[in-house]
């Protein structure tokens, strides 16, 4: 409990068995009261390692679902518990569970209803290896999407992320895409219902077992976050009625 306030974080789990325990063990548990993995339908021990660490909400997907159907399940799974903060955690390492607190914070003190974890905030992002391409692409596509959404964030692409329960009562997260142009999505739903986003700075990693996608998977998230700016500029304008934040 953090003010009252139930705390439940989501794992969403694709072959994240080498790295699972690493990340858990920097859970703060005197505040987290429940975890909740989503397996993806790994194809490595991924399950087994969660269960030897304790963790008793277990979500198995029988076919692999996707990035954006992995958060689905997650997020059902901690409105099923009665979470007032849902944090997005992935059990691959590449954002450090230390900064839970700080983002449980903002949320439990009533400041924020979500709040992302920044890589772009601050200089860490090439230094923690990012690729190159990726952070160009990554400010380009942040650029256009402030413009287009009128906004300012540091970067919309983060997958560390914490939400007020109400924020994702509010939004139809379950019309959007199995694939990770559902992050984007989300966003655009938050920004349309009228929430706002905090960012905290967050340090870069890149390993071989962190999760990535290759550069043919960067470029149709890519053209997919183009066609979210846009149907989310027009939506606002009415010149279009877009059903993800329509309904």
């Amino acid at each position: 409990m953090y003010n009252g306030k139930k705390v439940v974080v989501v794992l969403p789990a694709y072959n994240a068995a080498l790295t699972m325990e690493k990340t858990i063990a920097e859970i703060p548990m005197d505040i987290v009261d429940e975890l909740v993995l989503v397996d993806d339908n790994s194809t490595d021990n991924s399950i087994e390692v969660a269960q030897n660490l304790g963790i008793k909400h277990i979500v198995r997907h029988t076919k692999n679902r996707g990035y954006g159907g992995n958060q689905k399940s997650c997020y059902d799974k901690a409105l099923e518990l009665n979470a007032d903060i849902i944090i997005m955690l992935h059990p691959d390492y590449q954002y450090t569970p230390k900064l839970l607190l700080a983002m449980i914070s903002v949320i439990g003190n009533d400041v924020y209803k979500v709040v992302f974890g920044s890589r772009i905030l601050g200089k860490g992002a090439l230094k923690g290896g990012m690729p190159l391409y990726k952070y160009f692409a990554n400010r380009m596509l942040t650029l256009f999407q402030n413009l287009m959404m009128n906004q300012k964030l540091s970067e919309y692409h983060t997958g560390y992320r914490a939400y007020h329960a109400e924020v994702l009562r509010k939004i139809n997260y379950q019309q959007n895409s199995d694939d990770f142009i559902f992050d984007n999505e989300m966003v655009a739903q938050i920004f349309y219902n009228g929430f706002e986003i905090a960012e905290i700075t967050c340090p870069t990693k890149y390993f071989e077992e962190a999760s990535s996608i290759n550069l043919s998977r960067s470029i149709t998230y890519g053209l997919g976050v183009l066609k979210v700016s846009v149907l989310y500029f027009l939506t606002k304008l009415k010149i279009y009625k877009w059903k993800l934040l329509t309904k």
